[in-house]
């Protein structure tokens, strides 16, 4: 930690605000980087006068005089020492105690002191540790050792760090809170932890199912690999060991993908799922409808197993996003509205099952209507939030939709449309391809995490439904809906499929379209089909990602499929043919409610 401590300013927070945490990738934006240094300056007793704006720097005093703060080493399981930040209060009270793994970037602990400060401040002791193998040479907030993915020797590792918790701060109930990878890690340490000390976890943009996440419907997730790999303080060679580099190299090659979702699924919260309902850990998820590393399906998968008191929040935007703001430290009147709102929430279930304090009644599931928001100009030709998007609360997943409608993709005219009744006969052909086009969901998320901080924070991408090249994907679209649709659930796609390749991949997405022509993307999802004969026309039907969705009266949904998503594999260059033959229409279903 030798850079200099900056002050952090009025404008260092409103950046924060209004844009979120992340910068390219996994990396934290420098304001928040600022903040997170300046916090831990000030609470350690070594940063300058002034250093941060008054309600930081309450936070910060009434942990110094209330706590001791620690920067120590825990050794793992076999001996490899692992960066941590240990908060005491004052006191031989039993308090309970919050353990919190880091999430995957090279700064580990580091940016969410805010957090364990606030968290203290509640009347928690606190630990939060860099999982082994993240993070920057050098860097005090680094852990040795090769990065194991949530594998047996981090599971050893979190169990070795409750030991040390329960040492340090004697007896109290305990919890887990953890963001993205902490807070799969989180999950998989609690349920296997040999002590059964655990008695709630909160899981921040989390996954279910890592074998899904990586490879579903036999369509690898390269980009969101990518992304993991890039950013973890050091090169491939030093941050794997050479069993978790031929993995990687396999599900790079596709080589062999039974082994690598073996893999995924040893590391995967749903494998563990009885353990965690044996345990009653008391489990809250979040994720976004959005998601890039974790799509939601997985998640919604893991929770519905889920028989432990549970909680789902599912929000607009994209990984990190709804939470990012009270996870680094933003004063409580400083951002727009419902800003604050995710984490605390987050917090408040840990009141609940470690400190006994009900908040009041709420409803197990939680979803955000996407871009219902309502918002204002600002500088720069963006849009701020003033008043946050509504949430429905349902007791249960299963009630989220209360029926399906299906429309048949029929032969129309240039596009195609989405009728009522079956439309059969017809044949539409586009070129399978490498090249992106404007109407993938990779234009959505070309900055990766950083565009779905935008449609959180009241910013979603337009596109435009005349700009989509209609040689290399083909689009479907109703009339204009009377009275509109509330998309509720998890829309499923059937369709009759050949290709002259032996292969081909499928992106499928759904768009709302306003009669202007401008569309917003609802959701998407890939399929890849293998070992296609030369004529032969298959059957294939996938579920697309959840949605929680309103199409406002007068809107059309179009139904776009291409071949090609830079955030997915793809097949061999080719033309593919959908039809709909009888007895085997194509169609959508979606899930109103």
């Amino acid at each position: 930690m030798t850079e200099p401590v900056q002050n952090v300013t009025n404008e260092t927070l409103e950046s924060i605000a209004a844009n979120g945490m992340w910068a390219d990738g996994l990396t934290f934006t420098p304001e928040v980087v600022q903040v997170a240094r300046a916090l831990l300056a000030a609470v350690r007793g070594v940063a300058p006068a002034g250093v941060l704006p008054p309600e930081l720097q309450e936070a910060v005093d009434t942990v110094r005089g209330g706590a001791g703060v620690e920067i120590t080493q825990i050794s793992g399981a076999d001996g490899v020492l692992l960066s941590a930040l240990t908060v005491k209060l004052n006191g031989d009270e039993p308090r309970p105690v919050v353990v919190v793994p880091a999430g995957w970037s090279p700064l580990g602990w580091l940016p969410f002191v805010w957090t364990y400060l606030t968290l203290a401040v509640a009347g928690y002791h606190v630990l939060a540790y860099t999982p082994r193998g993240l993070g920057t040479p050098g860097e005090i907030t680094t852990s040795q050792g090769f990065i194991d993915v949530a594998g047996e020797k981090d599971r050893a590792d979190g169990h070795r760090v409750l030991d040390y918790a329960q040492e340090l701060f004697g007896p109290g109930p305990v919890g887990m809170l953890g963001e993205s990878y902490g807070s799969g890690l989180s999950q998989l340490i609690a349920a296997t932890d040999p002590g059964e000390r655990v008695s709630a976890v909160v899981a921040l943009s989390t996954w279910g199912n890592l074998a899904t996440s990586l490879y579903d419907n036999g369509t690898r997730h390269l980009a969101a690999m990518q992304l993991l790999v890039d950013f973890t303080g050091g090169t491939r060679e030093e941050k794997f060991d050479p069993d978790t580099l031929r993995i990687l190299d396999l599900f790079e090659r596709g080589e062999n993908m039974d082994e690598v979702v073996a893999w995924g699924l040893d590391r995967s919260p749903e494998t563990f799922v009885e353990l965690t309902n044996s345990r009653g850990i008391a489990t809250f998820m979040s994720n976004t409808w959005h998601e890039t590393l974790f799509p939601v399906n997985e998640v919604l998968d893991t929770f519905n197993r889920l028989t432990v008191p549970k909680r789902l929040n599912v929000w607009i935007g994209n990984h990190g996003a709804p939470e990012a703001a009270g996870l680094v430290g933003i004063p409580l009147g400083f951002p727009f509205p419902g800003l604050l709102t995710p984490m605390r929430e987050a917090r408040d279930w840990l009141d609940i099952y470690l400190r006994g304090i009900d908040p009041g009644p709420s409803e197990p599931v939680s979803d955000q209507i996407m871009f219902t928001y309502r918002t204002q100009p600002i500088a720069g030709g963006a849009q701020r939030i003033t008043e946050p998007a509504p949430r429905e609360a349902k007791l249960d997943w299963s009630e989220v939709s209360t029926e399906t409608e299906r429309w048949y993709l029929g032969n129309g005219g240039a596009d195609g449309t989405l009728v009522p009744k079956p439309d059969t006969g017809w044949t539409r052909s586009f070129t399978i391809g490498d090249k992106d086009s404007p109407a993938t969901s990779a234009t959505a998320v070309a900055e990766f995490l950083k565009s779905g901080q935008r449609e959180c924070y009241g910013n979603p991408q337009l596109y435009q439904v005349g700009d989509f090249e209609r040689d290399r994907l083909l689009v479907w679209q109703t009339e204009a809906l009377t009275g509109g649709r509330r998309l509720r659930g998890i829309p499923t796609l059937h369709l009759s499929v050949g290709s002259t390749a032996p292969a081909a991949t499928l992106v499928a997405y759904l768009f709302d379209v306003a009669p202007d022509d401008t569309a917003r993307i609802i959701t998407h999802e890939p399929f890849t089909m293998f070992e296609l004969g030369q004529g032969e026309q298959r059957a294939v039907r996938w579920r697309l990602q959840g949605a929680c969705y309103d199409i406002p009266d007068g809107h059309r949904l179009a139904l776009v499929v291409n071949s090609y998503d830079k955030l997915y594999s793809y097949s061999p260059p080719g033309t593919t043919t959908i039809t709909s033959p009888e007895h085997s229409e194509s169609y959508l279903d979606l899930d109103l409610g």
